[in-house]
């Protein structure tokens, strides 16, 4: 998308399109763009359409206001969803930040987040084509006052007199998504830097960094909403007593820990217990076996066992009917004795496809069970359950 073609858009004649596209069936797009060229631009049709295919994409995470948002490519593809970043806004809001800089600020979802919280942001990016998208945003959600949109690399920005910064590194390049950490542009080490720099920051990093790439004076946050970890966070300044933190939305639990060693193995029990994965890539499983109870099923593999059902948000509790080898054959033998037609597969620690497998099982009746792939005491098992 060119910067022309999207002020545009911006126009009344743009306006106008948008309006007209906001409920349009892709699978029509060509003949609808042959009867909007008769009388529109050709090219204001074409970025009209492409704005109207990238807020169907957005209402994933941001809901029915992506239809009063603008958006790049790469913007729907990396901006945080709505309920990240309000969450974020609040733990800035609560540490008393009444001013930050946006670093690498993208489309501007974060900013909008911040400034609904009542923080006021300069929004930084090298791309004029984000920065003009970010400005419209702001002004189409009527947060123009709170939002200013600077065009510039992020390392010539003055940080003094900001209570906080928020860096988004670019982990994304024309070959696809960045693993390495100082690769990311600006690199981790400068945003670890800029961030030492403030009273407070937040530094967004992929959920799989590994934690040996964690400097020792960060809180590392992990996140997940609706059970999908969607982003990790390196939070400087504030002064957290355990080194992890795993935030489970929409509900806003957050567990804490990070210094347990890890809970011993045992037999397989009468419950079965499925952390999040928030709680999983922060290795807080051991914070969640004390919280329930529990020992591992196999010191390599994350779910806990235990007698007890304690109910927390923290992990899935499932109650476990049969623990057997893994067979196929013996499977589908038993689930058609028990007239098991729904059949929900899960793996940890195995090599077999959950796909591959229902197609061979076959299920028929009117039962439900859950199947966990995996291993106990190092051999391959399969356990019959279902969720309490």
């Amino acid at each position: 998308m060119e910067i022309e073609s999207f002020r545009g858009l911006l126009t009344d004649e743009g306006q106008g399109l948008l309006a007209r596209l906001r409920e349009y069936n892709p699978g029509e797009e060509l003949a609808l763009a042959t009867r909007l060229r008769r009388d529109h631009p050709a090219e204001l049709v074409s970025a009209a359409l492409g704005q109207a295919r990238l807020r169907q994409r957005a209402r994933a995470k941001f809901g029915g206001e992506a239809d009063r948002m603008y958006f790049t490519p790469d913007g729907v593809e990396q901006a945080t969803r709505t309920a990240v970043a309000e969450w974020r806004a609040r733990r800035f809001a609560e540490l008393g930040v009444a001013r930050l800089a946006d670093l690498c600020c993208g489309v501007g979802g974060d900013a909008v987040a911040l400034a609904r919280a009542g923080i006021s942001v300069l929004a930084v990016d090298r791309s004029p084509l984000a920065c003009a998208v970010a400005e419209a945003n702001a002004r189409a959600l009527g947060l123009a006052e709170l939002i200013e949109v600077r065009c510039a690399d992020v390392a010539e920005v003055d940080l003094a007199g900001f209570d906080a910064v928020f860096t988004d590194p670019a982990r994304r390049g024309a070959r696809g998504r960045i693993f390495d950490p100082e690769a990311y542009s600006p690199p981790l080490s400068w945003a670890v830097a800029a961030g030492r720099r403030s009273r407070y920051a937040a530094l967004k990093i992929a959920p799989g960094v590994p934690h040996e790439a964690v400097p020792e004076d960060a809180e590392a946050e992990w996140v997940s909403d609706g059970g999908d970890v969607k982003e990790a966070v390196l939070w400087f300044g504030t002064e957290a007593a355990q080194p992890h933190r795993a935030t489970l939305l929409p509900g806003g639990h957050t567990l804490t820990g990070g210094r347990l060693a890890d809970p011993p193995a045992g037999p397989v029990r009468r419950h079965l217990y499925e952390p999040d994965g928030a709680v999983i890539r922060a290795h807080l499983v051991a914070e969640v076996a004390g919280l329930v109870g529990g020992t591992l099923i196999d010191p390599t593999i994350a779910y806990l066992t235990s007698d007890a059902l304690v109910r927390t948000p923290y992990a899935t509790a499932y109650e476990i009917t049969d623990t057997l080898p893994f067979n196929v054959k013996r499977l589908r033998a038993l689930l058609r004795q028990r007239g098991v037609g729904t059949v929900v597969v899960k793996k940890r620690g195995s090599a077999v496809e959950p796909e591959e497998l229902r197609r061979k099982l076959k299920p028929e009746g009117p039962h439900s069970c859950t199947v966990f792939l995996t291993r106990a005491a190092g051999a391959p098992t399969m356990l019959l359950g279902h969720p309490v």
